[in-house]
């Protein structure tokens, strides 16, 4: 007998309750923050998020995910957070491909997320190469109105136009870095 998954132990209701409201009420975001401590000078942070006043849902995601946090802001609404690459790639997105969305937009949102979450867990971001291209992929991310970013892709041209060393950057080993990994 095949012992069971943590995603057959999500109850179907309760699975599909949670991927209704994260049509609704989820973002599935790419952001690029500088980071002049990253070899490439840049830092790729994906998360999924869901807000809400009431926090008892956002409970469900946190206990039946397992993994993200809560988190509160000064207005009263609080957050599900999970921006760790792992927890992403191992729990959010089976779990909504088990539970799959009905909107067109969240599909498609959550496949172009998909496919940069599995860039990044091959390390693709690691390299100016796969940073650009993810950057490419992050532009059809949440496209419309009302979407705020601080960095483009033209940010990141201009910076690699800037520092041109940058293009040719290798990761050093965690014991060779002179910052704090």
């Amino acid at each position: 007998m095949r012992k069971k998954s943590w995603l057959d132990r999500v109850p179907p209701r309760i699975g599909h309750y949670l991927a209704g409201f994260a049509d609704g009420e989820g973002s599935f975001n790419v952001s690029l923050r500088r980071k002049d401590d990253h070899t490439l000078g840049w830092q790729i942070v994906a998360t999924f998020n869901v807000s809400q006043r009431d926090k008892t849902v956002l409970t469900l995601y946190k206990r039946h995910l397992g993994c993200g946090r809560l988190q509160p802001r000064k207005d009263g609404v609080w957050y599900y957070v999970v921006q760790n690459p792992t927890a992403l790639h191992v729990r959010v997105i089976p779990f909504f491909r088990q539970f799959s969305f009905l909107s067109e937009t969240k599909k498609r949102n959550f496949s172009i997320f998909r496919t940069i979450v599995s860039m990044m867990t091959a390390n693709e971001h690691t390299s100016p190469e796969g940073l650009r291209r993810i950057m490419e992929i992050r532009e059809k991310l949440n496209e419309g109105r009302g979407r705020k970013r601080k960095y483009e892709l033209v940010h990141y041209q201009q910076y690699l136009a800037e520092n041109p060393q940058r293009l040719n950057a290798r990761a050093l080993p965690r014991e060779k870095r002179p910052w704090k990994a």
